[in-house]
């Protein structure tokens, strides 16, 4: 079954990150608005620590494209990257929306996640700049482990900075560093404006 490699870091400066892929000849892929929703049923999914998501993809002119994704328990490779086995098929412009379809099998959303995404390609690695509505900007590099580590070194920041930690470990530090909580959907702003719109 395939296997999803990756690591995430914190961003500092994203305007430094761009520059440094584009010089590494990174090609851009996506820019737009990324929404997941996980899915589970009496919460038989997350007791597997298995995962069930539509993500849609919504580009600037409009256009938008969907993916509906299982992923397996998260395991740590002997190299130390976060791996899980995923299924993934991308959902043609047009048909049903794919979260409707797991509705009707009983799942509802359990978790809802919004973000501002530029993806960058580069040497059989996908990098993912993530603008929370209001969190630490985050780099996710995925591939196998040589195109990840040869990506981490074009973006010039610290290897150390690097784990497999998953996202609700990156959203506890950030709580505990500040007086206000991250946000990780667009409703939970009320009238705040999304992060990707401030910086």
């Amino acid at each position: 079954m395939p296997v999803e490699l990756e690591l995430k870091t914190i961003v500092p400066d994203p305007a430094v990150l761009r520059e440094r892929l584009a010089a590494a000849g990174a090609r851009p892929a996506f820019r737009g608005l990324m929404e997941d929703r996980r899915y589970d049923r009496d919460g038989q999914l997350t007791a597997r620590d298995e995962v069930l998501r539509v993500r849609r993809f919504l580009r600037a002119d409009g256009g938008i494209t969907a993916e509906l994704t299982w992923k397996g328990p998260t395991r740590r490779s002997a190299d130390g990257y976060k791996l899980r086995e995923e299924l993934s098929c991308r959902i043609e412009p047009g048909s049903d929306p794919p979260g409707r379809i797991v509705e009707a099998l009983g799942y509802t959303v359990v978790q809802a996640i919004d973000r501002w995404v530029e993806l960058f390609e580069l040497g059989g690695a996908v990098l993912r700049v993530e603008w929370y509505p209001r969190m630490d900007v985050l780099l996710e590099v995925e591939g196998p482990p040589e195109a990840i580590e040869t990506a981490i070194r074009a973006t010039g920041l610290p290897r150390e900075g690097f784990s497999a930690e998953v996202l609700l470990d990156f959203v506890r530090r950030y709580d505990a560093r500040g007086s206000r909580l991250a946000a990780l959907t667009l409703a939970e702003l009320g009238d705040e404006r999304p992060a990707w719109e401030t910086t």
